[in-house]
Protein backbone atom coordinates (compact mmCIF):
# COMPACT_ATOMS: atom_id res chain seq x y z
CA UNK A 1 0.00 0.00 0.00
CA UNK A 2 1.34 3.41 -0.92
CA UNK A 3 1.73 5.51 2.22
CA UNK A 4 3.21 8.53 0.41
CA UNK A 5 6.10 8.28 2.84
CA UNK A 6 9.50 9.40 1.65
CA UNK A 7 12.20 6.71 1.74
CA UNK A 8 14.52 6.84 4.68
CA UNK A 9 17.73 8.71 3.94
CA UNK A 10 21.09 7.79 5.50
CA UNK A 11 22.05 9.88 8.53
CA UNK A 12 25.67 10.93 8.53
CA UNK A 13 25.66 13.75 11.07
CA UNK A 14 23.25 15.33 13.50
CA UNK A 15 23.25 19.12 13.51
CA UNK A 16 22.56 21.39 16.44
CA UNK A 17 18.81 21.34 15.77
CA UNK A 18 18.59 17.58 16.26
CA UNK A 19 17.24 14.91 13.91
CA UNK A 20 15.39 16.05 10.77
CA UNK A 21 11.99 14.91 12.08
CA UNK A 22 12.44 17.15 15.13
CA UNK A 23 13.09 20.12 12.87
CA UNK A 24 10.05 19.30 10.76
CA UNK A 25 7.76 18.86 13.79
CA UNK A 26 9.01 22.16 15.19
CA UNK A 27 8.19 23.98 11.95
CA UNK A 28 4.70 22.46 11.81
CA UNK A 29 3.88 23.32 15.41
CA UNK A 30 5.29 26.83 15.05
CA UNK A 31 2.95 27.40 12.10
CA UNK A 32 -0.13 25.75 13.57
CA UNK A 33 -0.05 26.64 17.26
CA UNK A 34 0.11 30.30 18.16
CA UNK A 35 0.38 31.48 21.75
CA UNK A 36 1.12 29.22 24.74
CA UNK A 37 2.04 25.66 23.82
CA UNK A 38 1.77 22.43 25.81
CA UNK A 39 4.77 21.63 28.02
CA UNK A 40 5.84 18.78 25.73
CA UNK A 41 6.57 21.34 23.00
CA UNK A 42 9.78 22.14 24.87
CA UNK A 43 11.24 19.01 23.29
CA UNK A 44 10.85 20.73 19.92
CA UNK A 45 11.84 24.28 20.75
CA UNK A 46 14.49 24.08 23.47
CA UNK A 47 17.92 25.02 22.15
CA UNK A 48 19.64 22.16 23.96
CA UNK A 49 19.45 18.87 22.05
CA UNK A 50 19.62 15.52 23.82
CA UNK A 51 22.72 13.69 22.53
CA UNK A 52 20.73 10.45 22.56
CA UNK A 53 18.62 11.80 19.67
CA UNK A 54 21.02 10.49 17.07
CA UNK A 55 18.27 9.69 14.56
CA UNK A 56 14.59 10.25 13.92
CA UNK A 57 13.48 7.12 15.76
CA UNK A 58 15.28 7.91 19.00
CA UNK A 59 13.71 11.37 19.08
CA UNK A 60 10.24 10.09 18.19
CA UNK A 61 10.37 7.48 20.94
CA UNK A 62 11.15 10.13 23.55
CA UNK A 63 8.70 12.67 22.15
CA UNK A 64 5.70 10.33 22.07
CA UNK A 65 6.63 8.89 25.46
CA UNK A 66 6.58 12.40 26.91
CA UNK A 67 2.93 12.66 25.83
CA UNK A 68 1.66 9.12 26.50
CA UNK A 69 4.20 7.55 28.83
CA UNK A 70 4.27 3.75 28.63
CA UNK A 71 0.68 3.76 27.39
CA UNK A 72 -0.60 5.58 30.48
CA UNK A 73 -2.23 8.98 30.78
CA UNK A 74 -0.79 11.62 33.07
CA UNK A 75 -2.12 15.10 33.96
CA UNK A 76 -0.32 16.73 31.01
CA UNK A 77 -1.30 14.08 28.44
CA UNK A 78 -4.47 15.87 27.29
CA UNK A 79 -2.52 19.07 26.57
CA UNK A 80 0.18 17.20 24.67
CA UNK A 81 -2.37 15.56 22.39
CA UNK A 82 -2.91 18.95 20.76
CA UNK A 83 0.63 18.61 19.37
CA UNK A 84 -0.12 15.14 18.02
CA UNK A 85 -3.34 16.31 16.39
CA UNK A 86 -1.59 19.22 14.70
CA UNK A 87 1.04 16.86 13.27
CA UNK A 88 -1.61 14.39 12.09
CA UNK A 89 -3.30 16.95 9.82
CA UNK A 90 -0.25 18.54 8.21
CA UNK A 91 0.82 17.24 4.80
CA UNK A 92 4.42 18.20 5.45
CA UNK A 93 4.57 15.33 7.93
CA UNK A 94 5.32 12.06 6.09
CA UNK A 95 2.43 9.61 5.90
CA UNK A 96 4.08 7.02 8.14
CA UNK A 97 4.33 9.64 10.90
CA UNK A 98 0.74 10.82 10.37
CA UNK A 99 -0.30 7.18 10.77
CA UNK A 100 1.68 6.99 14.02
CA UNK A 101 0.11 10.23 15.25
CA UNK A 102 -3.43 8.98 14.64
CA UNK A 103 -2.49 5.68 16.25
CA UNK A 104 -1.27 7.51 19.36
CA UNK A 105 -4.56 9.43 19.50
CA UNK A 106 -6.40 6.10 19.35
CA UNK A 107 -4.30 4.69 22.20
CA UNK A 108 -4.78 7.78 24.34
CA UNK A 109 -8.53 7.72 23.83
CA UNK A 110 -8.84 4.03 24.71
CA UNK A 111 -6.37 3.66 27.58
CA UNK A 112 -9.05 3.08 30.22
CA UNK A 113 -10.91 0.39 28.27
CA UNK A 114 -7.83 -1.41 27.01
CA UNK A 115 -6.17 -1.58 30.41
CA UNK A 116 -9.39 -2.69 32.06
CA UNK A 117 -9.58 -5.55 29.56
CA UNK A 118 -6.01 -6.56 30.40
CA UNK A 119 -6.34 -6.53 34.20
CA UNK A 120 -9.97 -7.54 34.76
CA UNK A 121 -11.33 -7.95 37.38
CA UNK A 122 -8.58 -5.96 39.08
CA UNK A 123 -8.23 -2.21 38.64
CA UNK A 124 -5.35 -1.20 36.31
CA UNK A 125 -2.35 -0.52 38.51
CA UNK A 126 -1.44 2.86 37.04
CA UNK A 127 -4.92 4.09 36.25
CA UNK A 128 -5.54 7.83 36.46
CA UNK A 129 -9.26 8.19 35.70
CA UNK A 130 -9.18 11.98 35.64
CA UNK A 131 -6.28 12.18 33.20
CA UNK A 132 -7.76 9.40 31.06
CA UNK A 133 -11.10 11.21 30.81
CA UNK A 134 -9.41 14.48 29.85
CA UNK A 135 -7.29 12.71 27.23
CA UNK A 136 -10.36 11.07 25.74
CA UNK A 137 -12.17 14.41 25.56
CA UNK A 138 -9.13 16.04 23.99
CA UNK A 139 -8.99 13.42 21.24
CA UNK A 140 -12.74 13.62 20.66
CA UNK A 141 -12.49 17.35 20.08
CA UNK A 142 -10.07 16.76 17.19
CA UNK A 143 -11.86 13.82 15.54
CA UNK A 144 -14.08 15.90 13.18
CA UNK A 145 -11.03 17.70 11.76
CA UNK A 146 -9.15 14.44 11.35
CA UNK A 147 -12.02 12.62 9.63
CA UNK A 148 -12.64 15.59 7.34
CA UNK A 149 -9.27 14.79 5.74
CA UNK A 150 -10.38 11.30 4.66
CA UNK A 151 -10.64 12.00 0.92
CA UNK A 152 -7.24 13.70 0.87
CA UNK A 153 -5.47 11.07 2.98
CA UNK A 154 -3.42 8.13 1.76
CA UNK A 155 -4.78 4.59 2.31
CA UNK A 156 -2.51 3.88 5.29
CA UNK A 157 -3.72 6.85 7.31
CA UNK A 158 -7.33 6.05 6.39
CA UNK A 159 -6.91 2.73 8.17
CA UNK A 160 -5.94 4.51 11.38
CA UNK A 161 -8.76 7.05 10.97
CA UNK A 162 -11.27 4.21 10.63
CA UNK A 163 -10.25 2.91 14.05
CA UNK A 164 -10.66 6.35 15.55
CA UNK A 165 -14.09 6.72 13.94
CA UNK A 166 -15.53 3.71 15.79
CA UNK A 167 -14.10 4.90 19.10
CA UNK A 168 -16.25 8.04 18.73
CA UNK A 169 -19.26 6.85 16.71
CA UNK A 170 -21.81 9.31 15.36
CA UNK A 171 -24.88 8.96 13.17
CA UNK A 172 -22.89 10.59 10.40
CA UNK A 173 -19.58 8.75 10.56
CA UNK A 174 -20.79 5.18 11.08
CA UNK A 175 -22.82 4.84 7.84
CA UNK A 176 -19.94 6.43 5.92
CA UNK A 177 -17.47 3.72 6.93
CA UNK A 178 -18.89 0.96 4.75
CA UNK A 179 -18.46 2.76 1.40
CA UNK A 180 -15.20 4.31 2.54
CA UNK A 181 -13.70 0.94 3.41
CA UNK A 182 -15.12 -0.99 0.45
CA UNK A 183 -11.85 -0.84 -1.51
CA UNK A 184 -9.98 -2.36 1.43
CA UNK A 185 -12.44 -5.23 1.76
CA UNK A 186 -12.20 -5.92 -1.98
CA UNK A 187 -8.41 -5.94 -2.07
CA UNK A 188 -7.53 -7.39 1.35
CA UNK A 189 -9.30 -10.71 2.04
CA UNK A 190 -10.30 -12.06 5.40
CA UNK A 191 -7.36 -13.71 7.10
CA UNK A 192 -4.92 -10.90 6.25
CA UNK A 193 -3.96 -8.27 8.80
CA UNK A 194 -5.57 -5.39 6.91
CA UNK A 195 -8.55 -7.47 5.82
CA UNK A 196 -9.35 -8.64 9.35
CA UNK A 197 -8.82 -5.18 10.81
CA UNK A 198 -11.14 -3.47 8.33
CA UNK A 199 -13.85 -6.10 8.72
CA UNK A 200 -13.68 -5.79 12.51
CA UNK A 201 -14.01 -2.01 12.24
CA UNK A 202 -17.16 -2.54 10.17
CA UNK A 203 -18.55 -4.93 12.79
CA UNK A 204 -17.92 -2.32 15.48
CA UNK A 205 -19.71 0.23 13.33
CA UNK A 206 -22.89 -1.84 13.50
CA UNK A 207 -23.04 -1.18 17.27
CA UNK A 208 -24.67 -4.60 17.54
CA UNK A 209 -23.43 -6.09 20.81
CA UNK A 210 -24.04 -9.69 19.76
CA UNK A 211 -22.18 -9.31 16.47
CA UNK A 212 -19.31 -7.50 18.16
CA UNK A 213 -18.97 -10.18 20.84
CA UNK A 214 -19.02 -12.96 18.24
CA UNK A 215 -16.37 -11.27 16.09
CA UNK A 216 -14.20 -10.45 19.12
CA UNK A 217 -14.22 -14.03 20.35
CA UNK A 218 -13.65 -15.48 16.88
CA UNK A 219 -10.62 -13.28 16.26
CA UNK A 220 -9.05 -13.67 19.69
CA UNK A 221 -9.54 -17.43 19.58
CA UNK A 222 -7.72 -17.42 16.23
CA UNK A 223 -4.48 -15.59 16.91
CA UNK A 224 -4.86 -12.40 18.96
CA UNK A 225 -4.19 -11.92 22.65
CA UNK A 226 -7.45 -12.75 24.35
CA UNK A 227 -9.10 -11.23 27.41
CA UNK A 228 -11.20 -12.68 30.21
CA UNK A 229 -14.74 -13.48 29.09
CA UNK A 230 -16.11 -11.49 32.02
CA UNK A 231 -14.72 -8.23 30.62
CA UNK A 232 -17.45 -5.92 29.29
CA UNK A 233 -17.82 -6.05 25.53
CA UNK A 234 -16.54 -2.60 24.58
CA UNK A 235 -13.23 -2.88 26.49
CA UNK A 236 -12.67 -6.34 24.98
CA UNK A 237 -13.34 -5.03 21.49
CA UNK A 238 -11.11 -1.96 21.84
CA UNK A 239 -8.33 -4.06 23.34
CA UNK A 240 -8.48 -6.27 20.23
CA UNK A 241 -8.76 -3.32 17.84
CA UNK A 242 -5.67 -1.74 19.40
CA UNK A 243 -3.66 -4.91 18.83
CA UNK A 244 -4.83 -5.09 15.24
CA UNK A 245 -4.01 -1.45 14.49
CA UNK A 246 -0.51 -1.90 15.92
CA UNK A 247 0.12 -4.96 13.75
CA UNK A 248 -1.21 -3.23 10.64
CA UNK A 249 1.16 -0.33 11.31
CA UNK A 250 4.13 -2.67 11.69
CA UNK A 251 3.24 -4.35 8.41
CA UNK A 252 2.95 -1.06 6.57
CA UNK A 253 6.34 0.06 7.89
CA UNK A 254 8.18 -3.14 7.02
CA UNK A 255 6.85 -3.72 3.54
CA UNK A 256 4.63 -1.53 1.38
CA UNK A 257 1.31 -3.25 0.80
CA UNK A 258 -0.66 -3.00 -2.43
CA UNK A 259 -3.71 -0.83 -2.69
Amino acid sequence: METNAEPEQPRHTTNAAGPPIRQLFRDVIADRMQGPRPPQAAMLFDGEVDPCWDDDQSFLSDFYSEILHQDTCQPATADGLALVSALAVDDRVPARHRFQAVGLLFRAATVAERHLAETWPATPQHADPGSEARARSAVQAHVPTLLARWSAECPAVRLALAGLAVVFPTDRTLPALTPRLRTFTHQHPQGTDIGDYVRFVLVLATQNDDQILTATEKLTDAYWMGTARGVPGRPRALHLLGQMLTKVGIGLTRAPARQ
